[in-house]
């Protein structure tokens, strides 16, 4: 699944193939999304405050637009029982939600953040973790209380994740760093450093052996949890990242960003990627004017597979999400697939 600024959300087929025409919602901008964990449903949020919900398998609205914000969606999360969602916003406050009525189950939590850029179950469940403008993670119950605040970024906070025993938190932040974090109590364990620019998503892969990271700096890296080292050389694209995520078979990497495409990469390539193996030409400017950071406008990856020789031209990507790798978007590939890397997909 695929959502943009253009005020779209896409479903695709694992070979790049639309399923139907895109969902549209009267001209706002598709902020957020996420992926029931069953997979039938997926719930949007929006620029105008509103969210809505979308049936995978009959590829239709459910019901009329949620509402309750006063400002755009930026983060949504389903609970691991699919019994409520979670919707974090730029008004400050995070909404819990009944997705079988579309009405909010408690009243909103004044976060104290700001804007609200995630906001996160744990894994049990019994609650879950925020972050935002105020570059602090905040945990609460279930009932709204709050259980522990969590300092230490020195930049804005943009994406957080749980480890599946839920003993610690790990966040990225406009401080270039990512930071991991016993949930219990806040303790600081490790600081990732390498991005040079603010980190806007990262993800566990299902082993919890790496952690991913997007950044605005263009780049995709691969740490290894057990020596909190980059592995691999960056998977580099033409324009700020927004977002990524991985499949739960951990087989891929899907990335996205500002030039509306999704980039999908092989782990297990990437991951064996070096300095000899990769070779990257690359020049460097600013590629628009709401981007701040300069970019590699254009890279050409020479590997080597097999005694064979491709070169894949890149691109990049808009906002993306999916909890499946039978959704993906459309490919458009300058050699075969997957050859020991990527695919590029145009949204």
């Amino acid at each position: 699944m695929s959502a943009s600024g253009d005020g779209s959300m896409c479903q695709w087929k694992r070979d790049g193939e639309l399923v139907e025409e895109p969902l549209t919602y009267d001209g706002t901008w598709a902020m957020s999304l996420a992926i029931s964990p069953d997979q039938t449903m997926v719930i949007c949020g929006s620029g105008d405050g509103r969210l809505r919900l979308w049936n995978v398998k009959q590829g239709g609205v459910v019901g009329d637009p949620w509402e309750g914000h006063s400002d755009s969606v930026r983060s949504l999360d389903w609970s691991p029982n699919t019994r409520e969602i979670a919707s974090g916003s730029e008004d400050g406050t995070i909404r819990r939600w009944n997705p079988n009525t579309g009405r909010q189950i408690t009243s909103p939590i004044e976060t104290g953040h700001g804007w609200v850029y995630a906001v996160k179950y744990s894994p049990r469940g019994d609650k879950f973790a925020s972050c935002g403008y105020d570059r602090m993670i905040r945990v609460w119950s279930k009932d709204g209380k709050l259980l522990i605040e969590i300092k230490g970024h020195t930049g804005r906070m943009y994406s957080l994740c749980w480890s599946k025993d839920g003993v610690y938190i790990f966040s990225g932040s406009g401080d270039m760093t990512i930071r991991k974090w016993q949930s219990m109590d806040g303790k600081e364990l490790v600081v990732l450093r390498g991005h040079t620019s603010f980190i806007r998503s990262i993800c566990l892969s299902p082993d919890e052996r790496h952690l991913v990271s997007a950044s605005e700096d263009c780049s995709v890296r691969i740490w290894d949890l057990n020596t909190n080292q980059q592995v691999g050389s960056p998977l580099l694209h033409d324009d700020e990242l927004l977002a990524l995520t991985i499949p739960s078979d951990g087989r891929y990497i899907a990335s996205a960003g500002k030039d509306k495409k999704v980039y999908v990469w092989s782990f297990e390539a990437a991951l064996k990627q070096s300095g000899n193996q990769v070779r990257v030409r690359a020049y460097i400017a600013v590629v628009s004017i709401i981007s701040n950071w300069p970019c590699t406008l254009q890279r050409t990856v020479r590997r080597e597979v097999e005694g064979e020789s491709s070169q894949l031209r890149f691109r990049t990507a808009n906002h993306f999400f999916t909890r499946d790798t039978r959704l993906h978007p459309k490919i458009s590939l300058t050699s075969r697939p997957y050859l020991n890397g990527k695919l590029t997909m145009n949204a």
